[in-house]
């Protein structure tokens, strides 16, 4: 997530750097042309590029919308994945009083910590135990080896120490219900993630978008060939600049989960939600919060 007001300006070129030099080839093989062919060439009102960069606005500000609507899901999903992890291992504790039971509620707990970074690792497309070695037990490890979505077998585990803590009568009803209803709010988190990471949003909108913000760049430098190249490119430049920046900005919000700057910082989360476990598990040596890196935070 990107956590600074001022971005640096290289990460902000980089994004566009092609469509840059793109533009640059365009707007001066334009005004060769122009000068070659002049009668081949049109007069362009700037009125036309002027209704076509108005129309380019309101596809670039709806695409805006959606995107950061995607982001914003994505990150309230998380938010919940935070609360009721905490309130996990509450009604843990609440619900199994002996000390002999201290150890389970430890071992789900643990597992409530790995099933976080599992679930963040799987979402970007990473090796889901990757951050896991130190709170999963290899036993727990060898268990789940076989499946594929390995979150949801971590969560499969504590529904499964859930049910013989109930047959061993640990749990009443009434406990064994709420547990499972926490778990099944976990899985209800993941699949929305899942969807959203799995949701293509339309990729011929954004193919139109960009060609449009290309005619737009043509039609402007052919309106501004009797101009100086000297004064024609930097303006082409400036105005396509900003609407590159723009789309390739919401481009990167709408898939929240892809290991960019601008990602939900999913093990940041994670790793907020460690600490306050651990704490809850009255442990004293606990892991630093993951700060920002940079100008963003994962």
């Amino acid at each position: 997530m990107l956590v600074d007001k001022r971005l640096p300006l290289k990460y902000i070129f980089r994004m566009v750097r092609y469509e840059m030099l793109i533009v640059v080839a365009l707007g001066v093989a334009i005004h060769f042309l122009s000068g070659a062919a002049q009668s081949f060439i049109p007069e362009m009102p700037l009125s036309i590029a002027a209704f076509l960069g108005t129309a380019i606005s309101v596809l670039l500000s709806f695409k805006m919308s959606q995107s950061y609507d995607r982001w914003w899901e994505a990150r309230k999903i998380w938010g919940a994945i935070v609360n009721d992890s905490r309130s996990f291992v509450l009604q843990l504790q609440a619900f199994l009083k002996g000390e002999d039971l201290k150890p389970v509620i430890k071992e789900m707990a643990y597992r409530q910590i790995a099933w976080c970074y599992c679930l963040g690792q799987s979402l970007r497309g990473l090796p889901p135990l990757g951050q896991c070695e130190d709170v999963l037990s290899t036993e727990d490890q060898k268990r789940i080896f076989m499946f594929k979505n390995k979150p949801l077998a971590l969560l499969q585990l504590n529904v499964h120490e859930i049910k013989r803590l109930r047959l061993q009568e640990e749990l009443s009803d009434f406990e064994n219900i709420q547990l499972n209803s926490t778990c099944v709010r976990f899985s209800d988190s993941m699949g929305a993630a899942e969807r959203i990471n799995n949701t293509v949003f339309p990729t011929i909108y954004r193919m139109f978008l960009h060609f449009t913000i290309y005619l737009f760049c043509i039609i402007l430098s052919v309106a501004l060939k009797d101009i100086w190249l000297v004064y024609e490119i930097p303006l082409l430049l400036l105005i396509s600049f900003v609407f590159f920046t723009l789309e390739k900005s919401a481009y990167y919000l709408q898939d929240p989960f892809r290991n960019r700057p601008s990602d939900v910082p999913v093990t940041a989360i994670a790793r907020t939600i460690e600490i306050n476990i651990r704490q809850l598990l009255n442990e004293e040596e606990l892991p630093e919060p993951i700060m920002k890196d940079e100008f963003y935070i994962m």
